[in-house]
Formats: structure tokens, sequence, C-alpha cells
């Protein structure tokens, strides 16, 4: 569970509040952590699913200090997951909805891409190995993590995500083979990467 310190309201749905949230660099919606009561959130999934003309929604913002940060989910990549987490309260009872990219869950292995999900202080490079290991469909020795990472890094297929709000970061792996095997080839030719 993702706890912070702020909830942010949505200001198209002014009965939500949101504690965390990741987009990408156009601000397309990756994780997002909301509560409010069944009803409220079982209106904000059908909202994404119908046409803007339909009422539906093709954005949202979240409003944080003197800003509305927009957001754009879009509902054919997104999962979902609920818990109800306080049975009895003055407002009655209330929900926490989990919706994130399915790619945060399970990488797109034909595209080699993938999505990271950590908490704001967490140390990246071992919380990401075994997700570079899984989506990488070039093998990976356990030793090679450091620089590997920095490769990856170079190279722009591993970097944060700018859009995040609350207690997560995000991170975005997309692996382009062809520029990865030459860039990898070239550290085993220099003795960096070897088999011990």
């Amino acid at each position: 569970m993702i706890c912070s310190q702020r909830l942010f309201q949505i200001q198209e749905c002014p009965d939500l509040y949101i504690d965390a949230c990741v987009c990408d660099e156009e601000r397309n919606l990756v994780f997002a952590s909301l509560w409010g009561r069944d009803t409220a959130l079982q209106e904000l999934l059908a909202r994404l699913t119908l046409g803007s003309a339909e009422n539906g929604l093709t954005q949202f913002h979240i409003l944080q200090d003197d800003r509305s940060l927009p957001v754009f989910p879009n509902a054919d990549h997104l999962e979902k997951r609920t818990t109800r987490q306080y049975r009895s309260t003055l407002f009655g009872s209330l929900v926490h909805l989990w919706l994130f990219d399915r790619r945060c869950a399970q990488p797109d292995h034909a595209n080699h891409f993938a999505y990271a999900l950590l908490e704001r202080d967490a140390e990246v490079g071992t919380s990401l190995w075994p997700l570079i290991v899984e989506t990488c469909p070039l093998p990976l020795l356990p030793h090679w993590q450091m620089p590997v990472l920095e490769v990856l890094t170079e190279l722009q297929m591993l970097k944060p995500l700018p859009g995040a709000t609350g207690a997560v970061s995000g991170w975005q792996l997309k692996l382009q083979l062809a520029p990865l095997e030459q860039a990898l080839g070239d550290l085993i030719r220099q003795g960096q990467l070897t088999t011990r």
C-alpha cells in the first residue's frame, strides 16, 4: 500500500483523492493510487471507458497546491485492483483503487518494454535488475549489473519517468537490441564484462 503524507483531489471527480501518481513524458497515466467511496470509484471507471461526448474522461487533473496537473488515462492499457480499506468511517466504506498500465505488472516481451514502480527512496539498481533480466532477450550475468545499468542509462533505454506525485517513482525500460548488443559486445571485448 502507498502511504503518503498528502492526498490530492481530482478536479473532475471531487469525491476522489489520489495519494500517488506516475505519468510518462506526455503525461499518460502509468500508475495511480486512488481513494474514495465505492460509488465514486465505479463512476470514475465507467467514465474512463466512455467517449468525451458521453461525459467520459479522456483526461483528469490532479490539484496540487496552486497547480493543476493533467493526466491522460488510456483505458485500453490500464488494469485495476481494489481493496476495501476502512469499512466503518463517518463517510461510509472507503475503497482503495490502483490503476496501472499492464506493463507495470508484466513486461511487453515482444517490444522489450516495461515500467517499474518503486518507493521514492528505493535503491534503483538492485530493484530494477530483475526486471531488466526478465525483459532483455540477451543473456545477462548477475555480476554485470552495474555496467549494464550504466549502458542502459547512457543509451536512454532506462530512464526515470518525470511525472511522479506522492511517495512513488516510476522507471521506463525500453530496450533497443541492436545498440545494446553493440555496447555489450564492446564491453566484453574490452574485458569489462567477464564470465566470472
